[in-house]
Formats: structure tokens, C-alpha cells, sequence
């Protein structure tokens, strides 16, 4: 039997912490992107990112609730981050 990968509300929050980003055990998905996106910097906004390209591009299925809040907290932060942040 084939199990597949699955990303869920546990390895993003391991995945956050793992980049640095203080994120309180027991968060919600949606709680974990909000700690993520609060002071955001040019290398923050690039480590997020390259972590939601990577996530996006595994082949592993994200947990629905995983995928909403990076799609409403992560990817809408971070391109308001790059229109105030670019020349």
C-alpha cells in the first residue's frame, strides 16, 4: 500500500520554527502564518517564500486548512511585503 505525503497543521508549524519564526505551540494554521507575517523583513519574506514554493512543489497534498490559511495569510502579506519593499 502507497501512503501519500501529507502536510499538515503540525509540519507547518514544525516548518516555521524550524526557520526561526516564534510560533506558539498549539497554534492553528491560521494563527502560525499571523506570528509569520507580523515584522516581516527581506529575509523573512524570502525564507517564506521559498518554504511555500517548496511545500506547493513537493507533490505532497496539503491539509485543506494548511493550504487556506497560507493562501489568506502567507501569499497576501507577503505580496503586500514585495510592492512597499521593491524599488
Amino acid at each position: 500500500m502507497m501512503y501519500a505525503d501529507l502536510i499538515d497543521q503540525e509540519d507547518l508549524l514544525g516548518q516555521l520554527k524550524a526557520l526561526g519564526f516564534q510560533v506558539p505551540s498549539g497554534s492553528t494554521a491560521e494563527q502560525a502564518c499571523e506570528c509569520a507575517v507580523r515584522g516581516l523583513d527581506n529575509v523573512r519574506a524570502f525564507e517564506l517564500r521559498k518554504m511555500v514554493k517548496d511545500m506547493y512543489t513537493s507533490g505532497a497534498s496539503i491539509q485543506p486548512a494548511v493550504r487556506q490559511a497560507i493562501d489568506k495569510q502567507l501569499l497576501p502579506a507577503l505580496a503586500q511585503f514585495q510592492q512597499t519593499h521593491s524599488a
